[in-house]
């Protein structure tokens, strides 16, 4: 396949509506636009959302809450559930924890925690450690590898 052999979709490119070029065409006078007006104007029109002068609906309706734009939804875990949850020595990663049933849907990430403790040899490949359960892991014999 070469560039130029590339052709649009048939049907998919259609002749751009001529207006105003006589009563013939079904376009002509006014060019679709009416008589006078505001939308007539040559730059005419109103705002998106503009209601004529009448309290725009955004500005009616109530508002609640506030969410943060710039939050991130990082699920977090702690050392002492992968200890019950997993066997010694196995590879705990996101599709572990998923089969384990230990999370659903990871949006920014999984971040381990060092709340309680490990006794088990397990390699943990996540999103983010805190520094104690960094230690912790690697104390007990097991590798904490960030992806």
């Amino acid at each position: 396949m070469v560039l130029t052999d590339l052709k649009p979709a048939e049907g998919s490119k259609t002749k751009g509506w001529r207006v105003g070029r006589g009563h013939g065409s079904g376009n002509g006078k006014t060019a679709g636009k009416g008589h006078k007006g505001q939308n007539a104007r040559s730059g005419g029109g109103v705002r998106p959302g503009f209601e004529g002068g009448q309290m725009p609906l955004y500005r009616r309706i109530p508002k609640r809450g506030f969410t943060c734009r710039n939050s991130k939804e990082i699920i977090a875990l702690n050392v002492s559930l992968l200890n019950e949850v997993f066997e010694d020595g196995a590879v705990v990663d996101i599709d572990a924890l998923k089969s384990k049933g230990l999370v659903s849907h990871v949006r920014d990430g999984v971040k381990v925690l060092g709340n309680g403790e490990i006794t088990k040899k397990l390699t943990v490949k996540v999103n983010y450690f805190s520094e104690a359960a960094k230690e912790k892991i690697e104390a007990a014999g097991g590798s904490a590898e960030v992806i």
